[in-house]
């Protein structure tokens, strides 16, 4: 039987740039590939296999998105893409992915229908004519032409994303951004941003993130210069990336695990936007993911609470954490129901606990 593995990236593309997700991609494209062979072993004649997987590939993400708009809409804080690090020694896959796989261009299309981001995309990024993306979604050519207007009419509204043309201009820009914040560098950061900058974050309810937007290039130098303060003593690295088809970086914990994803609007020599993902589900597809910022379980019983040992995650005394949990308490805030007012740390950087609780 023939192996179609080198249609893989292409039908890859499609389905995260209409889920937004690397491991729901990953799934719809696995499951794509299942069908074509089991189709072929029924003995079923296909003639062309590229349509087959792009027609399975771009129904099953409409159906998943379908599903998936339910779950968004109890999402908690802002919903952002899973990241897609990109090779920076391929520059070609670079520029083909720059603009439709960006995090804002990915952000606008969660204002289209399923039905309209698949025509969107099929059309204006695949390059595929009507006829072929009347066959791909099951719909009339002539409905298709009306599908399209509406969604170009839609992201017209929202107004385009505007990018730096120079990838060699943006890179620095980059560089230089995260140089200063590492290095505490006030008066270079707010060169660097806009005026108008805005910062969103993504935690999911399961990290410490914004609970909203930030906007203003001093609000937002000034806090994540905060970061840096209260991050870089535990040994926190960032490691410049190219993110969704735009400058970006991969924060790190001491043990080198995946603690954010940053990713950069660059335009006019300015970081127009930036986006951070923290969200643990959203990184894993990256590597071993760090505790540093996650939030403690909301369904904990016991008011009383003290540290196993400095640093760790609160458990209750003479109680074990749960099976698995290694989280760190180096940032947790202390439960508002603790019934004792009086509370020291430990020893500094751990977690705060009531008198003769810890030693």
């Amino acid at each position: 039987m023939t192996d179609f593995t080198e249609l893989r990236p292409l039908m890859f593309s499609i389905a995260y740039r209409m889920t937004g997700s690397v491991s729901d991609a990953e799934d719809i494209v696995q499951e794509a590939f299942l069908r074509l062979t089991r189709t072929l072993r029924e003995g079923t004649e296909i003639e062309s296999p590229k349509a087959f997987l792009a027609t399975v590939t771009t129904r099953l993400a409409i159906t998943h998105l379908t599903s998936a708009r339910v779950r968004r809409e109890s999402y908690v804080g802002a919903w952002l893409p899973e990241p897609w690090i990109v090779d920076e020694n391929d520059p070609a896959e670079q520029v083909e992915m720059a603009d439709s796989l960006s995090m804002a261009f990915l952000i606008m299309l969660e204002s289209l229908t399923p039905t309209e981001r698949a025509v969107l995309l099929l059309h204006e990024v695949f390059g595929y004519d009507h006829a072929e993306v009347a066959v791909f979604t099951g719909k009339s050519e002539q409905n298709c032409r009306q599908i399209l207007t509406r969604a170009r009419r839609r992201i017209d509204e929202g107004g385009q994303p505007r990018f730096e043309a120079s990838r060699e201009q943006s890179e620095e820009v980059a560089r230089r951004f995260f140089a200063a914040v590492a290095g505490g560098d006030l008066d270079s950061l707010l060169e660097l941003l806009a005026p108008d900058v805005t910062m969103t974050g993504d935690g999911g309810g399961k990290a410490m993130a914004l609970s909203g937007t930030l906007t203003g290039g001093e609000r937002i130098a000034r806090f994540l210069l905060g970061l840096l303060r209260r991050f870089g003593p535990m040994g926190t690295t960032i490691e410049v990336a190219w993110v969704n088809g735009q400058p970006g970086a991969v924060g790190y914990d001491v043990e080198h695990r995946v603690i954010s994803v940053f990713s950069l609007d660059i335009a006019d020599g300015k970081v127009q936007a930036i986006r951070s993902i923290v969200n643990p589900d959203k990184l894993t597809h990256l590597g071993p993911v760090s505790d540093l910022v996650l939030r403690p379980p909301r369904d904990l019983p016991c008011p009383a609470w003290c540290c196993v040992r400095p640093g760790t995650y609160p458990v209750r005394p003479g109680a074990a954490p749960a099976p698995g949990l290694t989280l760190s308490g180096l940032v947790l805030r202390p439960p508002r129901d603790l019934p004792c007012p009086a509370w020291r740390c430990a020893r500094p950087g751990t977690y705060p606990v009531r008198h003769g609780l810890y030693g």
